[in-house]
């Protein structure tokens, strides 16, 4: 009878025992679900979640930049946490060892990875809406009317001739879901950071304002691409301004036909209508004629003193240009320059 007994506890300490192991199993299997390095990628990838908040393209993604065994534990987890029902937009970013607890819990609160937005080298508003929206979440149809409405443009401080020098070409931390709006905001803040007393002092002393200095920036930048030119070239124009005598810039004219490719300023060019054209109207234009960049701004803030009125393109054909004082050294300059156009048969 003894023995039996004996053997009946063998038995349920056996059958326990088993109990134990297998409980232990599953909780050892769901903590490595949950917690376990289910991501190995060997640097960080990026997963996009914009506003359709597709939960069957969100794992398309998953599967396809981090690859796991499957999506299967990720797709379960998500919906016992009714995460579908609650995406949220934006880059978010997964490194090696992620758990898909992590994951998740990255998702739910919104936790993510910022946008290094650049821009530079831009000339018109379509040109700047599709830098932008190549970059973020957002599309050109959501830039482009603010850029061209009047009233939002003034509540920033800008006309739509002038709101593109409120985009100062830099590099900002952003996050990848900022609606247009906040966008904007964000540049002026920059914009206002960058315009710094000494900045603002230093436009005073010339004679313009912030935003005429972009203005003066963005002819600068037309008109040579040498950078080293740009404070001689900004102190060439400062110079006409201050004697009121007309930029005569090829660039606002090229501006006004909207056709910058154009090699050769023809006299009917000149006679284009428009307060652009700087042969007929003194003064600056009424906007700048690109996003001009800090470089250039800064060259007109610390432009070269010198007494140079006229300038004219190198007859080597180098980007560069000849400065003269006088009309008739001008003159010569602009001959040897044409006929080097007729030679090349340039028309």
């Amino acid at each position: 009878m003894a023995n039996k007994r004996m053997s009946k506890f063998k038995v349920l300490g056996i059958i326990f025992s088993l109990i134990i192991l297998v409980g232990a199993s599953c909780a050892y299997y769901m903590y490595n679900v949950l917690y376990g390095r289910t991501y190995k990628v060997s640097e960080p990838v990026f997963l996009y979640i914009d506003d359709s908040k597709n939960f069957d393209l969100l794992c398309e993604q998953l599967l396809d930049i981090a690859p796991a065994n499957d999506v299967t534990n990720f797709r379960a987890l998500a919906k016992y946490l009714h995460y579908p029902e609650n995406m949220r937009t934006g880059k978010y970013g997964i490194t090696d060892g992620m758990s898909q607890m992590e994951l998740i819990n990255m998702f739910r609160r919104g936790q993510q990875t910022s946008v290094r937005l650049t821009f530079n080298n831009i000339r018109l508003k379509t040109d700047l809406a599709e830098r932008l929206a190549e970059q973020l979440m957002i599309s050109e149809q959501d830039i482009l009317p603010l850029l061209k409405d009047s009233t939002y443009c003034i509540s920033l401080g800008f006309t739509t001739e002038t709101i593109n020098a409120m985009f100062i070409p830099n590099t900002y931390e952003v996050y990848w879901n900022i609606t247009a709006d906040r966008l904007f905001q964000r540049m002026k803040k920059e914009y206002d950071s960058f315009w710094t007393e000494n900045r603002i002092n230093k436009a005073n002393a010339i004679g313009l304002s912030p935003v005429e200095v972009s203005i003066l920036a963005s002819i600068v930048e037309e008109e040579t691409a040498a950078g080293d030119e740009y404070p001689i070239v900004a102190g060439l124009y400062i110079n006409r301004l201050k004697r009121n005598i007309p930029l005569q810039a090829d660039p606002t004219v090229k501006f006004a036909i909207g056709d910058f490719s154009l090699q050769r300023i023809l006299y009917e060019h000149l006679e284009i209508e428009s307060p652009y054209n700087t042969y007929k109207y003194a003064g600056l234009p009424p906007g700048p004629l690109r996003t001009p960049s800090i470089r250039s701004i800064d060259a007109v803030l610390n432009h070269t003193e010198h007494r140079y009125l006229y300038m004219c393109a190198k007859e080597d054909f180098s980007g560069r240009h000849n400065f003269a004082i006088t009309l008739a050294e001008h003159n010569r300059n602009a001959e040897r320059y044409r006929a080097e156009l007729n030679r090349r048969k340039i028309r």
